[in-house]
């Protein structure tokens, strides 16, 4: 009877366990993600963590410093893009935080990074064995701050995540300022009878922060299998931007991607296809809503075959239909989109911008007369 009573006791507390490390993770801020807690100030000398563990919830290794809104570098004001503090990342430095996960799941990192010196910064995220370089030459902001997506598949149930600088730069405080850290459980899209695309409408991507208002940058050079934004790859010199109803004029559903680097801004997915076959791409091509104004231009492309559509933008919201049919050649076909003018911001002159493209779809035609 004791026997049974500690067999049940056991079974219990293992499935106690399993449901507590089922909850420790949620999609939103990692603890203390935004930084708000501070460090005990005898761990502080003046702005530099002196310890490890100083930082509730966060290891540090290197040169870190805690910055307090509105703190400044001799005469330039360094400013948080959200709440009362972040950190920033002096030569080889950086931060990382353990979480609980799913084994084969995808999650997608989003933090905010400002550079605080002229040099070319870089950040190196990694979640052990996946590692990204991503570039932070380009401000896509004029208020000097990016939010930035990163994604990656766990192959373990505990996962460190690491933001870590790179530079040597002469002047160690000369780094990278980080805040707001969150993640967000992406679930691969399946193309379906209705959209040989997988993720054509974009709801599928990286989390958005509700308190900031320009978007997530989803960096150059990401492949598909671990792509923030699940079934596409951004082949491109630059990022291409992330946006969601709450803060832009969407054209569909609740998410879509604005071009933001004319030709060094392109997205593009391989979809199956049967050689012979007529096939019809339709998406939307719109603006944000974002002052981004002019005459705008997306070019799409389906393997060989491409459509240029131009699209006048008011920078206050709207958009159009656009279709390009073509016979597929080959049994996979490279579908992408970029813009082919840069644009900037009306009212700052300073933030790159661009058009937006939504709801993209990829159907076959079952009479393909009707199209001539």
């Amino acid at each position: 009877m004791r026997r049974a009573a500690t067999d049940a006791t056991i079974f219990i507390l293992s499935v106690l366990s399993t449901f507590h490390i089922s909850l420790a993770f949620k999609d939103g801020l990692l603890e203390n993600g935004n930084f708000e807690i501070a460090p005990k100030s005898s761990d502080l000398k003046g702005s530099v963590v002196l310890k490890q563990n100083a930082i509730p919830g966060w290891t540090i290794s290197g040169f870190v410093e805690y910055i307090k809104a509105g703190q400044k570098q001799g005469d330039m004001l360094l400013v948080v893009p959200e709440g009362y503090a972040a950190v920033r990342l002096g030569n080889e430095a950086s931060i990382k935080q353990r979480i609980n996960v799913t084994i084969g799941m995808y999650y997608s990192i989003t933090f905010s990074a400002a550079r605080t010196c002229a040099q070319e910064e870089t950040l190196n995220v990694s979640v052990a064995p996946d590692f990204g370089i991503l570039p932070m030459q380009t401000l896509y902001s004029s208020n000097g701050w990016d939010s930035y997506a990163w994604a990656f598949q766990a192959l373990y149930s505990v996962v460190e995540i690491i933001i870590h600088n790179p530079g040597v730069d002469e002047d160690p405080a000369c780094g990278p300022l980080i805040d707001s850290l969150a993640i967000r459980t992406l679930y691969p899209p399946k193309a379906t009878s209705d959209n040989l695309l997988k993720n054509g409408d974009f709801e599928e991507g990286p989390y958005v922060f509700a308190n900031t208002s320009w978007g997530v940058l989803i960096p150059p050079n990401i492949e598909d299998d671990h792509s923030p934004l699940p079934a596409w790859m951004i082949e491109s010199l630059k990022a291409v931007k992330y946006i969601d109803v709450e803060h832009f004029s969407v054209p569909h559903k609740r998410r879509a991607v604005e071009l933001v680097a004319g030709k060094e801004s392109a997205i593009a997915q391989v979809a199956r296809t049967i050689v012979g076959k007529t096939y019809s791409l339709t998406f939307l091509v719109g603006d944000a809503s974002n002052s981004c104004e002019g005459s705008m231009v997306v070019e799409a492309y389906a393997g060989s075959d491409t459509v240029k559509i131009p699209y006048t933008s008011k920078g206050k919201g709207g958009y159009k239909q656009a279709v390009l049919h073509f016979v597929a050649t080959t049994a996979r076909t490279r579908i992408m989109f970029f813009s082919t003018f840069y644009h900037t911001r009306s009212d700052d002159n300073a933030s790159l911008c661009g058009p937006v493209i939504d709801d993209v779809k990829l159907l076959s035609v079952r009479n393909p007369r009707k199209l001539v």
